[in-house]
């Protein structure tokens, strides 16, 4: 299997393979190399569990040994914004750098996300964080702020969630929000490289991945995707999706293929052959799903996709080839509302509901729930996507971020 979205230059090529630098690892696709545990509790596999700060949807990411994470603990009127780094091994902070947010920001955020939502990104040397409106910063491993960039000022009930990527020498923000623009910044300068407009209603990290023509990024938003040129944001080609509303899972490129779910309204997701230009809709469109999902983003595995619908708690298994439905089972126990994007290690998908329930199901297309795991009784507030750092989960909920492993 080969899910590209240009892992190596993601890590600006130095980062080591036991890294996470990114909202779901570094091809973006949710797929860990080693084995991981499947069950765990408050009392067992917990190899390290610390206090934070503050709360947060931002998932923790890992480059040369440090987990990084971002926190808020105010209000609109001080967001009390802070950038944490952690000792990967024993859990212990090495530094905690509070962020100056520029404002007014939104007076309320919808559904606990709070003001630190945006899931950071790494190399071996710097680390790049996004808060909305403040603006994206760049920091080195031992804390030093290196530039601070705005990409606009807008607002939204739901906060900014968009996470960012990399490639090249580039940092990609989706400021699908605060200017309904993908911007591509220099990494080491902050100076904007380009920046197109017409991005609505996404709220997904621009994926990066390798098109017929060179590097190229894709992105999922209302009624359509799009996909510009990674060295100068030209746009490439567009096709309709059949979704009217906003898009908010992370595609997923597999050999010359995009797939795209989303669930608000008609369609709940497409394939589409990379290449083209302008409207690739009847030419490259392979096909439409009747069911999709709202919030967590798909897995593939083998030849098929994977996914979970973000209130019901359905896994559902998709052909690659055909769009045809394998399975759609309720999984038990329930794993109540899902926020997080699954992850897939060892031939299990790994689903975390926003209470602290995981369910564990085998990657086939036979459905079979192998174990489930529970943290903070099922009561917490668990909106990230879990990080991967060898054979460990790192696990971040509103009040904890827990390091799971054999114990």
């Amino acid at each position: 299997m080969r899910v590209s979205i240009l892992s190596l230059t993601l890590c600006g090529g130095a980062c080591a393979l036991a890294d996470w630098p990114q909202f779901r690892g570094p091809d973006g696709a949710g797929l860990a190399a080693a084995p991981l545990v499947d069950s765990w509790s408050d009392t067992t596999n917990v190899l390290w569990k610390k206090e934070l700060p503050g709360s947060g949807s931002s998932s923790p990411v890992i480059a040369a040994g440090r987990i990084f994470l971002t926190t808020a603990n105010g209000d609109a009127d001080d967001p009390d914004r802070h950038v944490l780094c952690f000792d990967a091994a024993t859990g212990t902070l090495l530094w905690d750098r509070p962020v100056k947010s520029v404002l007014p920001e939104q007076k309320k955020i919808r559904e606990e996300h709070g003001y630190a939502s945006s899931t950071p990104v790494a190399t071996s040397k710097r680390l790049f964080v996004f808060f909305g409106k403040s603006g994206v910063f760049c920091f080195d491993h031992g804390g030093r702020e290196i530039w601070n960039t705005k990409v606009g000022a807008g607002l939204h009930g739901w906060g900014s969630a968009a996470s960012l990527s990399l490639q090249g020498s580039a940092v990609y923000v989706n400021a699908s929000v605060e200017s309904e623009s993908l911007v591509a910044l220099d990494q080491e300068s902050g100076k904007e490289l380009w920046k197109v407009k017409g991005i609505q209603e996404s709220w997904h990290a621009p994926v990066i991945t390798n098109g017929p023509s060179g590097p190229e990024v894709v992105m999922a938003m209302a009624g359509e995707v799009k996909s510009f040129s990674a060295d100068a944001g030209t746009p490439l080609w567009q096709c309709k999706s059949g979704i009217g509303w906003y898009m908010c899972p992370q595609p997923l490129v597999k050999d010359g293929t995009v797939y795209a779910v989303g669930g608000r309204s008609g369609t709940g997701g497409l394939a589409i052959k990379l290449g083209g230009s302008g409207n690739v809709t009847e030419s490259h469109r392979l096909w439409t799903l009747r069911k999709g999902t709202n919030v967590p983003s798909p897995i593939i595995h083998g030849d098929h996709l994977y996914f979970a619908h973000e209130n019901l708690g359905i896994a559902h298994c998709v052909d690659l080839k055909t769009g045809d439905f394998i399975y759609s089972e309720k999984m038990e126990p329930d794993p109540g509302q899902i926020y997080a994007s699954p992850i897939l290690a060892d031939g299990k998908i790994y689903y975390l509901g926003r209470g602290g329930q995981t369910v564990v199901i085998k990657a086939a297309p036979e459905f079979k729930v192998i174990s489930s795991a529970k943290l903070e009784n099922g009561r917490g507030n668990f909106n990230a996507t879990p990080a991967v750092d060898g054979n460990r989960l790192i696990i971040r909920s509103g009040k904890f971020l827990y390091c799971i492993g054999q114990k």
